[in-house]
């Protein structure tokens, strides 16, 4: 798929959007977990730029990352010291959603795509106990029809199931599915499971500039991909087919 030019909407049945880094800037919170997990382990925390960096595929990726200082520990297929998870999670059960806001054009998005009467869904890599909480805090909750936590199948992001998934409890085709993310990973999901794919340049990307992925376009904010895109309606795809 190329790129979609702006004259020219994207005719789709439904949405699915990314939590972290492109719905909300979770970073505060994250880095407070990240802190208090150190500081357990008795070494020294890390500036929130650093955090910023590591997050992209969940919680046992991240608690990795931080204890290397490194992003390329997420490659490393072995899990990450128990006591430092255990301590991480209870930190972040504390911290999750205290500080985490909406980024420019979140709400008014999501009232568009809602006010277009498409069906919405949240595919993430954190862990249901973190999401479900975070999205019923941050007011975000009542927005979407199906949520896909990193825990609910055998293979988060970039693997395409939790897309293929939420399509299917969606009962619309990932062909006529936007995937809006922040990262390669959003990319890489949503282009195996056949899904068309905006992509925000403000989140949480690892280090790579997602401006160099072949999506059909970059938006600066949720509200400006509602308004590149109209809903397409079952009587539409009836009468096409």
């Amino acid at each position: 798929m190329s790129r979609v030019p702006v004259a020219e909407p994207l005719t789709v049945s439904a949405v699915l959007l990314d939590l972290d880094g492109t719905l909300l800037d979770t970073v505060p919170d994250l880095h407070a977990a990240a802190s208090g997990m150190l500081r357990d382990l008795g070494r020294p925390e890390l500036p929130l730029d650093s955090i910023r960096s590591y997050v992209g595929r969940g919680i046992p990726n991240l608690v990795k990352r931080v204890l290397s200082a490194s992003l390329a520990a997420a490659e490393d297929a072995s899990p990450p010291p128990q006591d430092a998870l255990d301590s991480f999670r209870r930190h972040y059960a504390v911290e999750n959603g205290r500080n985490s806001l909406p980024y420019p054009g979140v709400i008014a998005g999501l009232d568009a795509l809602k006010a277009m009467g498409l069906p919405l869904g949240v595919i993430t890599n954190k862990a249901a106990a973190f999401t479900l909480p975070l999205l019923e805090l941050s007011g975000l909750a009542a927005y979407f029809d199906v949520v896909v936590s990193g825990d609910l199948l055998p293979k988060p992001k970039p693997d395409p199931m939790g897309l293929i998934w939420a399509c299917g409890r969606m009962a619309v085709s990932p062909a006529d599915t936007l995937m809006i993310g922040d990262s390669v990973h959003d990319f890489h999901a949503g282009r195996a499971a056949g899904c068309h794919v905006f992509l925000v340049p403000y989140g949480y990307n690892e280090g790579q500039d997602v401006r160099n992925l072949d999506c059909d376009a970059i938006v600066p904010s949720v509200e400006n991909a509602a308004q590149r895109i109209r809903h397409r309606t079952a009587t539409q795809i009836k009468n096409s087919a």
